[in-house]
């Protein structure tokens, strides 16, 4: 694998860092600007909105340069973003500092694996684009438990100037490492956009929303699910993240290598086996090792699906695969927002902490349905093209030449 790769991992750990480490700064950035935990709790709602919006909007600025200097220019602003946030003297700067660093995580995934893909023979497409997201899943596993520790030790402000020092780190990566790509003559926003009229384009996005928001449907109230229902301390949480970060680095290594070879059957099996294991989490979570090996599986089996569907995504779009790149990752997003949301309401509704689970399957089970339906229409289409072309009339043979 080039040594690209290398900084985009690390502009990917510096973004998964950041991204995740709030949540377990949450009250002492609260307690330091006098807010109540839920008003710090739009630092993570208005990343994620950031995110959402972020990743088409960078992504239409980003068609006028070439994908280098764009991811470049993501990664200044992620830097901006984290040093506007270390030094936020109110809660509204600090809001804003976040917003401004998501605005970089949807266009900085989108385009870095439009860049990874691009770097390798087209058989190692989707092991590229894993390496590229192992920084995002190592940042769950050493980034933001180490993130969260230092910034309980020395502050919360210290967190977030070593983030916008990783940062620097992944901006000169990309400068010294990335190699100047020419910028796509005769793409322009009508193209990315028609990417969009592709019903295959909008299915992938679709498993990216309800396969991924299933994983988040869980882990978004793991804490509460680990201390009343498993039986842990509260202090047990940040290592559990850590097994669930194992696992979602061992699930994205797994979707890349397959995911090359076997793309849609590797979605069957990551999406199948999803769903059961969220369906059993809510029999596992009353025991304290089952609810352990489950949150590994959960990690493992959700990662896994992010390679091949991004993958799927570039396949689909190919010609103009920048903005459907990056929209796919907002996807990502939305689906954590969304299966969260609806948790929360199953929880207030009565039904208990591991209630989320069941939403979890459920969406998980729906994007294996879109799975077959995307898979199902793909052969349809490919046996009328072959049938088309089996009818078409013979060319007639040339005249014989005169001697």
């Amino acid at each position: 694998m080039p040594l690209a790769l290398l900084a985009l991992a690390i502009g990917a750990f510096g973004i998964g860092t950041t991204e995740f480490v709030i949540m377990g700064l949450l009250p002492e950035v609260a307690a330091d600007f006098q807010v109540s935990i839920p008003t710090a709790g739009y630092l993570v709602s208005g990343y994620a909105l950031g995110v959402v919006l972020g990743a088409p909007l960078m992504s239409v600025l980003g068609t006028r340069v070439t994908r280098k200097r764009m991811l470049m220019l993501l990664m200044g602003l992620f830097v901006i973003g984290n040093v506007v946030s270390a030094t936020a003297p109110v809660f509204g700067v600090m809001l804003a500092g976040r917003v401004i660093a998501s605005l970089a995580h949807g266009a900085f995934f989108g385009i870095g694996s439009v860049v990874a893909a691009d770097l390798v023979a087209p058989h190692k497409k989707a092991g590229a684009i894993a390496m590229m997201f192992t920084g995002l899943t190592v940042a769950n596993v050493v980034g933001v438990p180490l993130g969260t520790y230092i910034g309980q030790s020395a502050g919360w402000r210290t967190t977030f100037f070593l983030v916008a020092a990783l940062g620097v780190i992944g901006l000169l990566g990309v400068a010294k490492l990335v190699p100047e790509q020419p910028r796509t003559e005769g793409v322009r926003l009508r193209h990315e956009l028609a990417a969009f009229r592709n019903v295959q384009v909008l299915l992938a996005m679709a498993m990216t929303v309800l396969g991924f928001g299933g994983v988040f449907a869980a882990i978004t109230y793991i804490t509460p699910m680990m201390t009343d229902i498993a039986g842990y301390s509260a202090s047990s949480v940040t290592w559990l993240l850590v097994l669930f970060g194992l696992g979602m680095v061992g699930g994205n290594l797994l979707g890349g290598k397959f995911a090359d070879r076997h793309l849609m059957p590797l979605l069957y099996v990551s999406l199948s086996a999803l769903t059961v294991v969220l369906a059993l989490f809510t029999l596992t979570a009353h025991n304290k090792i089952a609810a352990a090996v489950t949150l590994v599986l959960i990690g493992g089996l959700g990662f896994a699906t992010v390679p091949p569907l991004q993958k799927r995504v570039l396949d689909q779009a190919a010609g103009a695969p920048t903005l459907a790149s990056a929209v796919n990752i907002g996807a990502f997003n939305l689906g954590n927002a969304l299966s969260s949301w609806i948790g929360g309401i199953v929880i207030a509704a009565g039904l208990g902490y591991t209630a989320p689970n069941w939403v979890g399957a459920v969406l998980a089970a729906s994007a294996l349905v879109l799975a077959f339906v995307s898979s199902t229409l793909e052969r349809r289409t490919t046996t009328r093209g072959r049938t088309v072309t089996a009818h078409l009339p013979e060319p007639a043979a040339a005249p014989a030449a005169r001697r």
